[in-house]
């Protein structure tokens, strides 16, 4: 029974990958019944297309649909015209007609990677006239043909079969980072007092600098999907950028915190020091729980006052003079850190609010489906 409860926790824990699985495999057997039926020439390519363009959000899928179907078109309509216009009887001439599509298109798709499909159609309405004796212009036709089957039967299955919102992928997705950046403060803020562990901060930093390639890929597909009314909620952008911001409060309290403070200075921020790094650890990790749950925004209070504290502490320091008569370097790290924090509290009360933003649309979803 428990590893059966295992087996299934695991497999929910997955349950966006389980979806793009089961709907492309509902794609390609679609698009190879419907290309069989049509008597396309090749249904391969209908197959074969409609892997492609079922991706694992519909705003991906509509990105990789619009693309391939515009690259095919392009391709199929420059082959179709070069093989028209200069028609051939040798092998050589084929050559010649093969340098002619192919490098024009390669140095358009190596410009907008977008338009990829453009080349290998073009290839393909050159070469398969002469397996199939057929003409370039029909080449052509079937070409788009059976690549319009795939992708439409692609992008239907995308919108019909388990689909997958990329606005609440952007919800895990930003939460995953909030966790990652908590644990990243709260290994910097420990290097001021008790030195830090500099491998386990670095794996810690790459996730940060992964996970946020990630963010930003879904926040357009999750805009996409917007533009054209596939889903609502609240704009991805200011997430985005509150999240980036966050990334870049770390990144400053790093260079600050490259060596512990002087030991005096130690004694007096080690208490405030680590209520501020427990506060504001607790705040990001309750904020990423909240966009995963939709959840209301967690309290932020505490963290005004952990930093009011460490506010007091700092200048109970500058007055007691223990600044006086460091060398440069550490009285300029001393305010650096100091500065960073209240850059980070800005962010973090922007955090708040547009964590409330996204549960507050949360809750009014939930509020229809129950109407």
């Amino acid at each position: 029974m428990a590893f059966a409860r295992q087996m299934f926790d695991r497999i929910r824990s997955r349950r966006t990958q389980l979806g793009l699985a089961i709907r492309v495999t509902v794609a390609a057997v679609a698009a190879y019944a419907i290309a069989t039926a049509l008597h396309l020439l090749l249904p391969l390519w209908a197959v074969l297309t409609s892997l492609i363009v079922t991706q694992m959000s519909v705003g991906r899928s509509l990105k990789a649909t619009r693309d391939y179907v515009l690259g095919t078109i392009g391709g199929a309509i420059y082959g179709g015209a070069i093989a028209i216009l200069i028609p051939y009887s040798t092998e050589a001439g084929l050559l010649g007609l093969l340098v002619l599509a192919v490098a024009p298109l390669a140095f358009v798709a190596a410009i907008n990677p977008s338009l990829n499909a453009a080349t290998v159609t073009a290839i393909i309405v050159l070469l398969v006239p002469t397996m199939h004796h057929s003409d370039p212009l029909a080449s052509a036709i079937d070409r788009v043909s059976e690549v319009g089957v795939g992708a439409i039967t692609g992008l239907l299955v995308s919108f019909l079969v388990l689909p997958s919102r990329a606005v609440r992928q952007i919800r895990a997705s930003a939460a995953t980072l909030l966790e990652l950046i908590a644990d990243a403060f709260t290994e910097l803020l420990a290097g001021l007092t008790r030195g830090r562990d500099n491998d386990a901060l670095h794996r810690i930093q790459d996730g940060i600098g992964t996970a946020m390639v990630g963010m930003n890929a879904i926040g357009a597909e999750a805009e996409r999907e917007r533009s054209v009314r596939l889903s609502s909620g609240p704009d991805t952008g200011p997430l985005l950028r509150t999240v980036l911001r966050l990334r870049h409060d770390v990144v400053m309290i790093g260079r600050a915190t490259v060596v512990p403070l002087p030991a005096e200075v130690q004694m007096r921020l080690a208490a405030p020091l680590t209520e501020v790094s427990t506060v504001i650890a607790r705040f990001l990790r309750s904020a990423a729980a909240a966009l995963r749950e939709g959840a209301g925004a967690p309290a932020i209070h505490p963290v005004h006052v952990a930093l009011q504290h460490y506010a007091e502490a700092v200048a109970a320091v500058r007055h007691d003079g223990l600044i006086r008569g460091q060398p440069g370097d550490t009285a300029e790290r001393f305010f650096a850190i100091g500065f960073s924090l209240e850059q980070m509290h800005q962010n973090l009360c922007d955090l708040d609010r547009v964590v409330g933003e996204w549960s507050e649309a949360s809750t009014d979803k939930s509020a229809r489906v129950a109407e």
